[in-house]
């Protein structure tokens, strides 16, 4: 009798150990992720290599289960966030992650865009369409069209910017019909939908998407990234340095492993970014000797807001010092403070 007590209570721990592992609480919880160096990631045809190494750094992001949440109270660089903290209002897990990835695509152009111009080699833009981020419930689009899909033409006409589509369909009124051609996964679709007024502005009609333009760049010599998975436009720097660094005939790196972290647009800025603490510690269990980080200026009202925010700089010099790394973190405000910082190094013997 005793034996069967026992085994039930040991089914009943296992099923409500299985049950609580596999139940997600609305959190993301945020920790150290990963240094993946970028000449595995990049390669421009024809470019130079380098002793050293530029790496880009990610964090790692999960959704919460109830073991995980608890776990992460108890470390201070994992960082709980509830869920609308990181993904839009209406946004599904795979209109977030599409995001991303659409967000790592454009960080990737403007790098290129940074390291072409500062080497002096051809490039050139060609525009894609218009592309989705969001599919709206209750909308027309929403059992037609997809995040990541990419509308080319609608009534016949195709444009060269979002801001003409929108100003295109501004002028309708609800119920009327649009045509619209779209490239999904290579595949054209054509569907005829009718506008519709949204709910929380009823003036204005659409389709029930959210939209951004798409633009490629093309490039002579070519330039190939596989970024696979990774999301987010936090590598636009690191790109930028690895990118010129193939174009040049000297070795941008001296034969160090550097890896950093920040924006880039296509003026050179370089941009603050989420996860800064936990990319200095993966950096620094990966032997990682430079830190570029970015020196971003907090605007007057945020600090009023929150006076005890810091640079993307001050929290990574601040962690590095927490953990005693004999990492530099190196303040970067623009791709040629990099370039000033990473020429005047001397080559590592």
């Amino acid at each position: 009798m005793k034996n069967k007590v026992w085994l039930w209570i040991l089914t009943a721990a296992v099923l409500i150990f299985a049950v609580a592992s596999f139940y997600t609480l609305p959190y993301y919880i945020q920790k150290p992720g990963s240094a993946f160096a970028l000449d595995e990631i990049v390669e421009v045809n024809e470019g130079t290599s380098s002793k050293g190494d530029f790496s880009l750094m990610t964090v790692s992001q999960v959704q919460a289960n109830i073991f995980a949440y608890i776990w992460a109270q108890f470390d201070d660089y994992q960082i709980v966030y509830p869920v609308n903290e990181i993904r839009n209002p209406h946004e599904s897990d795979e209109e977030y992650s599409v995001r991303q990835l659409h967000l790592m695509d454009s960080s990737a152009v403007q790098a290129i865009e940074v390291a072409f111009r500062e080497a002096q080699a051809d490039y050139s833009f060609s525009y894609r369409g218009i592309y989705i981020l969001n599919v709206f419930s209750d909308m027309p689009a929403e059992d037609v069209l997809r995040a990541g899909d990419r509308i080319t033409m609608i009534d016949g006409n195709s444009f060269e910017s979002s801001k003409e589509f929108i100003e295109y369909v501004k002028d309708k009124k609800e119920g009327e019909e649009v045509s619209i051609r779209v490239e999904r996964n290579d595949q054209i679709i054509e569907e005829t939908l009718p506008l519709k007024a949204f709910p929380e502005t009823p003036e204005q009609v659409g389709l029930g998407v959210s939209l951004v333009d798409d633009r490629s760049i093309e490039t002579d010599p070519s330039v190939y990234i596989n970024s696979e998975d990774i999301g987010g436009p936090s590598a636009g720097l690191m790109y930028s340095l690895e990118i010129y660094d193939q174009l040049i005939e000297e070795d941008l790196t001296k034969g160090y492993d550097i890896a950093g972290t920040g924006t880039i647009s296509s003026e050179g800025i370089v941009g603050r970014i989420g996860g800064i603490d936990q990319k200095v510690v993966a950096a620094d269990k990966q032997g990682i000797e430079y830190f570029l980080a970015p020196d971003d200026t907090i605007p007057e009202e945020i600090i009023e807001e929150n006076p005890e925010i810091l640079t993307n700089y001050e929290s990574a010099a601040k962690t590095a010092e927490a953990i005693e790394s004999s990492m530099e973190i190196v303040p970067i405000k623009t791709f040629e403070d990099a370039l000033e910082f990473l020429e005047g190094l001397d080559v590592k013997s």
